[in-house]
């Protein structure tokens, strides 16, 4: 945990290639150059981005982690792109259903998978593989923690053994729970992590995703009150969970930061999905996320208090943007530079607002404090971006 509050200095701003325009409607370069003009040091890419650079080389983005000599020169010439315009490659994400898998030869496949992208790391100049916690709700997995433990450290001895073989800096797995995954909070997957006990398997924060569960719901008119029924309320029990996450989670073992905030729904025209294989927060997710603090555009989530939590640790990494909404789908040579624009300042705000506020892990009068200081920005009349 960080010895003084406020942090001194800043902290670096990285952004998802998919928030900065949909891979179907926006090249990546221009999204790239349009976050280097906007001031981003750090570039999250997402497969999905990956695979359409490599279709624009003419080669099968269906096969992206397919360790060809041809991929891999294209990986190197995308990390050389994003190295001349003053940027760093964080992360390749997402690896998805990974851990529980119950048989052996389908949990021996999976698992050698993910060792497919250890090449593309270096290629790419980077040394994280992003890994979100697994969706499946079949009896082919399971969530029990000694499997899952069992699985990530063996990923982060595959990830050890490959860095030793060629000599390269160490690679590591990060993990996230993701909103509707069975492991699906912060704590959850900090115990995962911690039961795997290696040092190169550590723990993605995300702060939609830890709000999407110990806060919001986009189906109540008010935005929160899953179980609560005052913001008060709502606030309270999820300081006294990230009050735990600044105390118990030391600042090294988070490998990455990710921000987003989220749009105030209306319930009358906002419905859940109807398909039962849909998971009902997921429409929120990709459709309605926002940049930090966007209150004139319907943001309100307390997102604040995430990364007052997070830099409580004495976490140093890059503060990301993960957004996903419908006018990222939009075409327009525009899209990606007022969305790089739009992030780079609510990234700002977001550093400045969390550093003011005050240090509610400490004790009771600190954490009513804070509430307050969130309920007054809430408010009509209290600071918008």
């Amino acid at each position: 945990m960080s010895s003084s509050w406020p942090p001194s200095g800043g902290s670096p701003f990285g952004i998802a290639t998919l928030s900065l325009g949909n891979w179907r409607a926006h090249r990546l370069e221009p999204r790239l150059k349009a976050a280097a003009k906007a001031g981003y040091q750090w570039i999250d890419l997402f497969d999905e981005c990956w695979a359409a650079y490599l279709e624009e080389h003419g080669l099968p983005g269906e096969e992206l982690w397919e360790p060809t000599e041809q991929n891999l020169k294209i990986a190197r010439k995308l990390a050389a792109i994003v190295k001349s315009l003053g940027m760093r490659i964080a992360c390749t994400q997402p690896l998805r259903k990974i851990e529980g898998i119950k048989d052996p030869v389908e949990r021996q496949a999976t698992l050698d998978l993910v060792a497919k992208r250890f090449p593309f790391m270096r290629a790419f100049d980077t040394d994280l593989v992003f890994m979100c916690a697994n969706i499946r709700a079949d009896n082919g997995v399971t969530s029990d923690l000694k499997t899952v433990a069992r699985d990530l450290a063996e990923l982060g001895d595959m990830a050890a053994a490959y860095s030793k073989a060629d000599g390269g800096r160490m690679l590591k797995i990060g993990y996230e729970g993701l909103s509707w995954a069975t492991r699906n909070t912060w704590s959850s997957s900090w115990e995962a992590v911690r039961f795997a006990n290696r040092p190169n398997v550590g723990l993605i924060v995300d702060s939609f995703n830890i709000l999407a569960v110990e806060f919001a719901d986009p189906y109540n008119p008010a935005g929160h009150g899953r179980i609560y029924s005052t913001l008060e309320e709502s606030l309270e029990i999820l300081v006294g969970s990230l009050a735990s996450l600044a105390l118990t989670v030391p600042g090294d073992r988070i490998f990455f930061f990710q921000c987003g905030d989220a749009e105030l729904m209306n319930p009358t025209t906002f419905i859940p999905p109807t398909d039962p294989e849909t998971p009902a927060l997921l429409p929120w997710s990709r459709g309605h996320r926002l940049y930090p603090l966007e209150r004139l555009r319907g943001a309100y989530m307390p997102v604040e208090l995430v990364a007052a939590a997070v830099l409580a640790t004495g976490y140093q990494g890059p503060i990301s943007l993960e957004v996903f909404n419908n006018s990222l789908n939009e075409p327009g040579q525009m899209i990606p530079d007022d969305h790089a624009y739009r992030g780079i300042r609510g990234l700002g705000a977001l550093l400045e607002t969390a550093k003011s506020m005050p240090a509610f892990w400490q004790n009771q009068v600190e954490c009513k404090k804070a509430i307050t200081q969130v309920i007054q920005r809430l408010q009509p009349n209290g600071y918008k971006l």
